[in-house]
């Protein structure tokens, strides 16, 4: 009887592993959004890892995770790495694309709680007066991400935290976009009042000055 159980686990464990062996070599995951803020403020909230606490949803899940950045400040070769509790684990990202103001592309480097290097793409188009923006991200399935797939796959895993970070971002540039038209609209205004108060007293000083041709 026993043989026959082992007979029967050995063909069930063929199996899964089959099944495991046969899942995707790779994998894709993306999300959009549209946001009513012009591309150049989009690009600012991803071109600049500084600026990702305003919106990054792995932020949230460890208000106390280490930081560190070198390199540029923003744009190409920018390096941004992490180490936080069981839910952000440590990694890295460096920028290796960036053409303003449409797209960012990332190398991202996971070191625990798995190790693992994909590819992370942000693509930026005007929408009418606005932009939509598509996070994408591309990488390789090891044994244990195929296995894994079984009951639950990166779209999955991680879709949910695209998206959530996707609204905090719209939040962000909408903001930044407003804050610059304000300000521009009152430098519009101010430089409006200026011309006039100048006309006014330029007005003023040639009423204040005789005819010459009047005696």
């Amino acid at each position: 009887m026993m043989k026959k159980v082992l007979a029967v686990v050995g063909v069930l464990v063929v199996v899964l592993l089959i099944v495991i062996a046969t899942r995707p070599e790779s994998f894709h995951i993306e999300r959009k959004v549209t946001i009513a803020a012009a591309p150049q403020f989009v690009f600012a909230q991803i071109n600049d890892f500084h600026n990702w606490d305003n919106w990054s949803p792995w932020n949230h899940m460890d208000p106390a995770m280490k930081k560190e950045f070198s390199g540029p400040v923003a744009g190409k070769d920018a390096h941004y790495s992490w180490s936080g509790n069981d839910k952000v684990g440590t990694g890295a990202m460096t920028i290796t694309d960036s053409t303003e103001p449409s797209k960012v592309g990332i190398k991202l480097e996971f070191k625990t709680p798995f190790e693992a290097t994909n590819q992370t793409t942000f693509t930026i188009t005007p929408a009418g007066a606005g932009s939509e923006v598509v996070w994408a991200m591309d990488g390789k399935n090891n044994f244990g991400a195929k296995a894994m797939s079984i009951v639950m796959n990166m779209d999955q895993m991680v879709g949910g935290d695209f998206e959530k970070g996707l609204a905090d971002m719209k939040t962000a540039a909408e903001a930044d976009a407003k804050k610059n038209a304000d300000a521009a609209r009152l430098q519009a205004e101010a430089d409006a009042k200026a011309k006039a108060d100048a006309d006014a007293a330029a007005a003023a000083a040639a009423a204040a000055v005789p005819d010459a041709g009047k005696k």
